[in-house]
């Protein structure tokens, strides 16, 4: 299994890459914007990097997942399908901040068994499976630094912060930072950059997939608020709040923000 799970990071690693040399020549303040009815911002990249990387992932017998393609019911009788969101983080983005991410994830019998997650305005490349582990690619930064008694730090939404969902979690034992992507932010935490991140509103799996299977890369933990864990490939492909931890995190961190814990499997 190891064999062909290295298979299919490559895979992951050399589509993330076709798109890195795309967006290369893409000039930021040309490209077109649109809205859709509920007034999150479309680009015609989204569209574009969609178009990449549905030539480089899925292969015979592999179904697909995607925010920019419509969806296709037969996914549910698939083993193994791909879950892409080309652009997570489509408003900073147009807002030309550097939290936005492309997010690979594979996922086999409703599980996240291996994702790639490329940042291309930090030239960050994040790629692991729960057989392979973690492995990042680019610029390197400091971990986050507990061992130095630093507060544990929690990355969580832009909007949800900005909305002062965060507000009452604030203080010296737990820092908070709002981050555009939430794939980004699940990426930050298996490289160890942060401890944790929390969404309180409901997601798309293709916001979250590849994020999660790095999460489990690296002896992470994901799960429901109520100890359940998330499963991929579903009808309707959203998944409820969630928190995400690394193997690092503090025990008390989950516990303050509510979240039971389940019994490690």
């Amino acid at each position: 299994m190891s064999s062909k799970r290295a298979d299919d990071l490559l895979r992951i690693r050399c589509a993330l890459e076709s798109v890195a040399n795309m967006i290369q020549g893409v000039n930021h303040h040309e490209v077109s914007v649109s809205y859709s009815p509920n007034g999150d911002p479309v680009t015609a990249l989204d569209r574009a990097i969609n178009r990449v990387l549905h030539e480089n992932l899925p292969q015979n017998g592999e179904a697909w997942l995607s925010e920019e393609s419509q969806d296709d019911l037969s996914r549910l009788h698939s083993s193994r399908v791909w879950v892409v969101d080309p652009i997570d983080g489509t408003r900073e983005y147009v807002e030309g901040l550097p939290m936005w991410c492309v997010s690979v994830g594979l996922v086999e019998d409703s599980q996240a068994v291996a994702g790639g997650i490329l940042n291309p305005s930090t030239g960050e490349m994040f790629l692991g499976s729960i057989e392979t582990g973690f492995e990042l690619l680019g610029p390197i930064r400091v971990q986050s630094g507990l061992d130095n008694g630093t507060p544990p730090r929690m990355l969580v939404s832009r909007k949800e912060y900005g909305q002062g969902k965060w507000t009452s979690f604030e203080c010296s034992e737990l820092t908070i930072t709002p981050v555009g992507s939430i794939a980004y932010r699940l990426a930050q935490v298996a490289a160890g950059y942060a401890e944790a991140t929390c969404t309180f509103d409901p997601r798309s799996e293709w916001d979250v997939a590849a994020g999660v299977a790095l999460i489990y890369a690296t002896g992470g933990r994901v799960q429901a608020f109520d100890g359940t864990p998330i499963r991929f490939n579903q009808k309707v492909p959203n998944v409820q709040s969630f928190f995400a931890f690394g193997k690092e995190c503090p025990a008390s961190v989950p516990k303050k923000c509510g979240v039971a814990m389940s019994p490690e499997t």
